[in-house]
């Protein structure tokens, strides 16, 4: 039998064959959403014991927790187009100014003329448009993600002003104005849209060669290409998805202030990105889930109630969530899975 300095020849293939030593579930690497999604209801916890605490006779309220819910419906469909974006690699800082484009768009008069349905499809289509013209800026004109939805952050918004005559524009049309008050066996009607387009994404990112193929550009846009991925076509089809979710999103603006005007939307690309990261999604792109921006968007929508019923500044309240942001994104550069492996 052959030796060497280290031993047999047997012993070196077996030390090299032999299987590495399982870990537990919750050490694994993919368990790590579970782990951030279970901390995210941690914090949710926490936040309702403090809102029992200081506002006992208002927070757990049926009417209040409608109230949370039906405000995190609008820019959680938009935190949900802005996952996958982040999640293909990219970013969208113009979701703001494509909602406002797309309340202003479907409340002009000649639109209000078609009814209900003639609004609904007029902000859809609106909203995929733009979010497509941000894609394939990106992918065939081969502008930085950054700096094309900037531009239509800014191209978008002076549009809206110039449609709206910088006017509010009041909606006549009953079936819409009362959608932001209807409900369905006690949930609002807001909340379903929410929940259906979670439900809807959750299935396109997970069960679908459509969410495989985000993960993929996500992780690496190059090796996607070389397996045979249209990479720009994929982007293109992210960024109208983005749109998409903005049309709705409008809608259900529009609904709950009876109106549409171009200042709506404000710092919605803010709170969409924030909710993501919160949520797990890596901004490195690869990484990311529906389920973590649902619960990212909760707590901030949490956050904004506790400070609102106990009647605390709006600047302190800013401070609160860039704090938390910060705090987001240091755990993604120190993930907890490098310290398991340690051990």
């Amino acid at each position: 039998m052959l030796a060497g300095r280290g031993g047999s020849v047997t012993e070196l293939a077996s030390a090299t064959t032999a299987p590495a030593a399982k870990t537990t579930w919750w050490r694994d690497d993919a368990s790590e959403p579970v782990r951030r999604n279970l901390g995210l209801t941690g914090v949710l916890v926490v936040l309702v014991v403090i809102g029992l605490s200081t506002a006992p006779n208002t927070f757990l309220t049926g009417g209040n927790i409608s109230n949370i819910l039906t405000q995190a419906s609008a820019i959680g469909v938009i935190t949900i187009g802005m996952t996958f974006v982040i999640i293909g690699g990219g970013i969208d800082l113009s979701v703001g100014s494509l909602t406002a484009l797309a309340a202003v768009w479907c409340t002009t008069l000649s639109t209000q003329s078609f009814g209900a349905g003639g609004m609904v499809f007029t902000a859809v289509v609106v909203g995929t448009v733009a979010g497509a013209v941000n894609g394939v800026l990106i992918a065939y004109g081969r502008m930085v993600p950054f700096i094309a939805t900037l531009a239509m952050m800014v191209g978008a918004q002076g549009l809206a002003e110039k449609i709206s005559n910088k006017q509010t524009q009041v909606v006549n049309v009953g079936s819409i104005n009362r959608l932001a008050a209807n409900d369905i066996l006690g949930i609002p009607v807001l909340v379903l849209i929410f929940a259906v387009v979670t439900a809807a994404c959750w299935v396109l990112l997970n069960r679908t060669t459509f969410g495989r193929r985000t993960v993929a550009v996500g992780g690496n846009a190059e090796a996607a290409r070389l397996a045979g991925i249209n990479v720009r076509r994929q982007t293109v089809l992210l960024y109208a998805l983005s749109g998409l979710c903005c049309g709705i999103a409008a809608i259900m603006v529009v609904a709950q202030s009876n109106a549409g005007s171009s200042g709506q939307g404000v710092l919605y690309e803010l709170d969409a990105i924030a909710a993501a990261i919160i949520g797990g999604t890596s901004l490195t792109g690869g990484r990311g889930t529906v389920i973590g921006s649902l619960l990212g968007v909760l707590v901030f929508t949490t956050i904004t109630n506790l400070f609102i019923l106990n009647n605390l500044p709006t600047e302190v309240q800013n401070i609160v969530k860039g704090a938390i942001i910060v705090g987001a994104v240091l755990v993604q550069q120190f993930q907890p899975r490098e310290l398991f492996r340690r051990r």
